[in-house]
């Protein structure tokens, strides 16, 4: 096994960098950033360039039932449990350059300076894109890692439907990544995942990595406020039954209840839909999303249990029918010590400045944490902004994110 030297062996930044700027081009936005949605063309596109890339540096693809690109680079002892890393390809509506596909190319890098270095590894390792890690086109986030990891069977996984009704399975089908492989885990040594950090945290601390512990738990739901339809103009206000009434002051209490259990309670409302939706008529119906998070889950467990208080108390003194329905509930994640530790090794041999933190984004390696040692690696994003076309990260921060988990992968990958 040859003697690995922290001060020599490093990734090419230049090469990373010019592939997260060619992948960025699949999807471009007038804004600068990327529209790459789950499982649309341009999501092809994507995977195809990618699988193409990873062919030509001596990979072998595979795919899953649930479009899961595996790329494999063996090991001296190929029988041994692959050590993993990856992200996912697929972007929000008005996504960046850098959300999950930095996570896919840093692990392609790994493998391609570790080919320029001509250093094998006694375990295999595998690149993944897993699928629809966004949400963004079809609920719930992160379902292509869910369905792999075993929490989410295979048929939920297909059935997911997007607004034009297109499923999950129907849409891999037409882009010819409906592969053949099992969707379900398998022994793995250890899974690494490099991301920004989508917070502003590292930024305002003047860190340039994130030693990630764990993620917090996540909670969605769709809240629906019933009440009356009922004429804009002849109607008082003080007879009405108007849902938005009642979804004023639940907007005001969770902002409450969550800078109650501040700093890290997460409150949001990211999407509404009032019906029949006509100009001068009050809605008879209110759909709103409802995102809340907290890295503690006896925390997010008490903000559950207040949500359904407060929204029963709310529409009972209005005189409003209301309904919460749960759409994705994932539980606050602690990360394998172990892994934890891989990263904290190479960070400190590196000589990185670094924070040891809790993600506040959900990530794939959420669900891989379940079946597999796992941790993650943050780099700074300027502003903490992501999610947005302005999502930006500097070269110098990047490169230093893949060279802790090149050193990280290999520590996993030959103890």
């Amino acid at each position: 096994m040859p003697t690995i030297d922290s001060n020599t062996l490093c990734i090419n930044g230049d090469r990373l960098w010019a592939r997260l700027m060619e992948m960025a081009r699949i999807g471009a936005t007038a804004q600068g950033g990327c529209n790459r949605q789950a499982l649309t063309d341009l999501d092809k596109a994507g995977r195809d360039l990618f699988v193409q890339w990873c062919r030509a540096a001596g990979c072998c693809i595979s795919v899953d039932r649930m479009g899961n690109i595996f790329a494999r680079r063996a090991g001296r002892d190929d029988v041994l449990p692959a050590v993993i890393t990856g992200s996912h390809l697929d972007t929000q509506p008005t996504g960046g350059k850098f959300d999950g596909v930095y996570g896919v190319l840093a692990g392609l890098e790994v493998i391609e300076s570790l080919n320029d270095a001509g250093i094998a590894t006694e375990a295999p390792l595998e690149v993944v894109v897993w699928t629809n890690e966004e949400g963004a086109r079809f609920s719930p986030a992160m379902i292509g890692s869910g369905v792999w990891a075993g929490a989410f069977d295979l048929g939920y996984g297909h059935s997911r439907a997007d607004k034009l009704s297109l499923t999950i399975g129907e849409e891999l089908a037409r882009i010819d990544y409906l592969g053949e492989a099992p969707a379900e885990a398998r022994p793995l040594k250890a899974a690494f995942e490099v991301h920004i950090e989508q917070g502003p945290i590292l930024e305002t601390e003047n860190r340039q990595i994130g030693v990630v512990t764990g993620v917090q738990g996540i909670r969605w739901y769709d809240l629906t406020l019933t009440g009356q339809p009922v004429h804009a103009g002849p109607t008082p206000m003080t007879v009405r039954r108007d849902p938005f009434m009642g979804l004023a002051p639940i907007l005001q209490r969770l902002y409450a209840l969550a800078e109650a259990h501040g700093p890290w309670a997460r409150v949001t409302f990211g999407d509404i839909r009032a019906e029949p939706g006509s100009r001068n008529t009050v809605p008879e119906r209110l759909v709103v999303a409802v995102d809340l998070r907290h890295p503690e889950q006896s925390v997010l467990d008490e903000l559950d249990a207040a949500f359904r208080r407060l929204v029963e108390e709310e529409a009972t003194r209005l005189g409003l029918q209301s309904d919460i329905r749960e759409e994705w509930h994932s539980p606050a994640v602690a990360f394998d010590p172990r892994c934890v530790d891989a990263v904290q090794q190479a960070v400190d041999a590196l000589g990185y400045s670094h924070l040891r933190m809790c993600s506040g984004a959900g990530h794939d390696s959420v669900y891989i944490a379940r079946v597999a040692p796992t941790s993650m690696i943050f780099v700074p994003c300027e502003q903490g902004i992501s999610h947005n076309e302005a999502e930006n990260a500097a070269p110098e921060d990047l490169e230093a994110g893949a060279n802790v988990l090149l050193h990280a992968i290999l520590h996993m990958a030959n103890s």
